[in-house]
């Protein structure tokens, strides 16, 4: 007798050995029908796994957190299938599952076209008809080896002999195309109902230069046509809201090739920078931070007490003099350290803390780069806490509510939390990892807040609380981090007297709300699509006048406006106002003002948004008032 316990706690039994797929039928057709797959005793597995032992079982179905990445597993074998279909000859390397779908990399006499992509979707489409079943297999890695080279496939048989000798690899089929996969599939091709072929593009085999230029296709996958329309719909509006093409457009910054991975800030995006950089300045001073400036230079020899030569040299910018090798810093910690070991502390002052606009260089590689968003040269709102450990649950739960008033200020609504575990490659004892993580638990709970545990994701250091948050078309942004560290504080010689009068390390909190400057002021600009609120707009408002007569007038009111500190343009070429009206709604000014002999006699402005409405005359004090109360922060 075999029982099966299910996610509620019944149980059910059978006198044979029954698969997933068995036991969802027993449950009711409809559950036969929706199942892709199994989780028996926590372990995915495919619907066709056999249970002859007793087990607790959940059935994998649609709406499953697993179902997705399955499916998309699934449909990468499904274009495998029509590729060898369609191009007799072609060969199948590795096709793993990637952020909102999937890749598959092929052999072939020439590169696949746009062209090419049709045709396979289409016999993608063909092959979900034949609902061919899916079946797993087991062979030995020398039987797989021989069974791929019997295809002609030579990547695959390359891969496989890369794997140890003693390991029993498992294959997968449906109708006559075969690959090795860790699985689990879907029970049959006719699962796979929502999917789009999106581009083409060169991959080396096994990402090396001196080995064969692969063609990789690019895919998407989803539940349903719902869901691939609504990502559809995404890509068309981050591409209408690509952050380099409202650079350019609205005159923000550049980049180019003789300084790759930086920028240069046109005075429109320097504007931008400096209300963010200000505001974020006004943050500081409320919380308690310090403001310290370090070198942008340090010796390697405090890069190897800190730690980062060991777990990050590779990603570090060098230069040598006077034969002294020194490192740009990729990270602001080190530095801090060095002002808090400036003096004797006692455990009263505690906390310390201290901020910094923090430029940092980081050698990444040239293929990672993305406009302002992935860059080598950035500045970070970094800041640094030095503390007691029965400080941290207080000062983590002040910089949640802190980072969360910053988000709504900018725009951001939807914030979700992660808590980033212990890494492979890290510095310190379990022990302390253990108090570091527990440390981060206990403060969110405290905050009374929800989270995500993402293990081997923390930094080398420590672990760290994400802040990742959601923008206006749906695409989730991690921005800020907070992460305790008991090791970077002893390794660099840190130390406060605590009250018995003995000499301890402190802990140290990093953390940072908006994260690179560069990336954060790139999302901005991709969640409002360049229309920036008015106080964070380059341009807040753009006067101009109906004729020349009003010239001298249109001259003192943007005066008067740029004397209350607004960032305001005068506009007296001689244009028609509707031409004016146009360029400026373009250019995504906030308000318009719009002065005629009527508006000159009383003192007044006639006053259009940039969206068009237009909210008539009112007194210049007026609109200064409204103003005022909009850009306040």
């Amino acid at each position: 007798m075999i029982e099966v316990t299910l996610p509620d706690g019944s149980k059910r039994p059978f006198d044979h050995p029954v698969t997933v797929q068995d036991v969802a039928a027993s449950i009711g057709a409809g559950l036969a029908k929706a199942t892709l797959a199994g989780k028996v005793d926590g372990r995915l597995v495919d619907a066709s796994f056999p249970i002859e032992r007793d087990a607790s079982l959940e059935i994998v179905t649609e709406k499953s957190p697993e179902a997705l990445e399955i499916l998309r597993h699934s449909t990468a074998h499904l274009l495998a299938q029509a590729v060898q279909r369609l191009y007799p000859g072609a060969q199948v390397t590795i096709g793993p599952v990637i952020d909102n779908g999937f890749y598959y990399d092929f052999a072939y006499e020439r590169p696949f076209t746009p062209e090419d992509l049709a045709k396979i979707e289409a016999e993608m489409e063909k092959i979900v008809r034949e609902a061919l079943p899916v079946s797993r297999s087991v062979k030995s890695r020398d039987e797989a080896v021989a069974f791929f080279r019997g295809l002609g496939e030579v990547y695959k048989a390359e891969i496989i002999e890369s794997i140890p000798a003693n390991e029993e690899l498992s294959l997968y089929t449906q109708g006559e195309f075969t690959d090795l996969c860790r699985g689990p599939h879907v029970p049959n091709t006719g699962k796979l109902r929502a999917f789009k072929l999106m581009k083409v593009a060169g991959a080396y085999w096994r990402g090396d230069s001196n080995n064969a230029m692969l063609t990789r296709v690019y895919g998407t996958a989803w539940l349903n046509d719902k869901d691939l329309k609504a990502y559809l719909h995404q890509l068309e509006e981050a591409e209408k809201r690509d952050h380099r093409k409202i650079g350019k457009a609205l005159d923000l910054f550049h980049q180019q090739e003789e300084s790759p991975g930086m920028v240069f800030w046109h005075p429109n995006g320097w504007a931008i920078w400096q209300q963010v950089e200000q505001y974020m300045r006004r943050v500081y001073r409320k919380s308690g931070y310090q403001e310290v400036r370090c070198p942008q230079v340090l010796d390697v020899s405090l890069w190897k007490k800190s730690g980062h030569w060991d777990n990050y040299a590779e990603n570090m910018f060098f230069t040598e003099s006077e034969k002294h090798t020194y490192a740009l810093k990729p990270m602001n910690c080190p530095g801090h350290v060095q002002v808090f070991n400036t003096g004797l502390h006692s455990y009263r002052e505690l906390p310390i803390r201290y901020g910094e606009f923090g430029g940092c260089h980081r050698n990444e590689p040239s293929g990672a780069l993305h406009g302002i968003m992935r860059v080598r040269a950035f500045t970070q709102d970094d800041g640094h806490i030095f503390c007691t450990p029965e400080q941290i649950e207080p000062e983590v739960t002040a910089f949640h509510q802190q980072a969360m008033q910053v988000y709504a200020d900018f725009g951001f609504q939807d914030i979700a939390l992660k808590i980033a575990l212990r890494p492979d490659k890290r510095i310190g004892s379990e022990e302390v990892w253990d108090r570091a993580e527990d440390a981060l638990r206990k403060a969110l709970s405290s905050a009374g807040v929800q989270w995500e545990e993402l293990p081997g994701e923390g930094a080398f250091y420590g672990p760290k609380i994400e802040y990742h948050m959601k923008d206006s078309i749906g695409r989730a942004w991690q921005v800020g981090t907070m992460q305790v560290d008991f090791m970077m504080p002893e390794r660099l010689g840190a130390e406060f007297v605590d009250e018995n009068s003995q000499k301890r390390h402190p802990v140290m909190l990093h953390r940072a709300i908006v994260g690179s400057m560069e990336r954060f002021i790139g999302i901005l600009i991709e969640h409002h699509a360049g229309n920036l609120p008015a106080w964070l707009a380059p341009v807040q408002a753009a006067v101009f006048s109906i004729t020349d007569a009003q010239a001298g007038y249109v001259r003192e009111v943007a005066q008067a406006l740029v004397d209350k500190g607004f960032r305001v343009q005068a506009d007296l070429r001689n244009e028609k106002v509707g031409y004016k009206i146009r360029e400026h709604t373009l250019q995504k000014v906030p308000y318009l003002l719009v002065v005629g002999d009527r508006e000159k006699e009383a003192g007044a402005v006639s006053v259009r948004t940039r969206s068009g409405e237009d909210l008539g005359s009112m007194p210049l004090a007026a609109f200064v008032e409204r103003l005022q109360a909009e850009t306040r922060r």
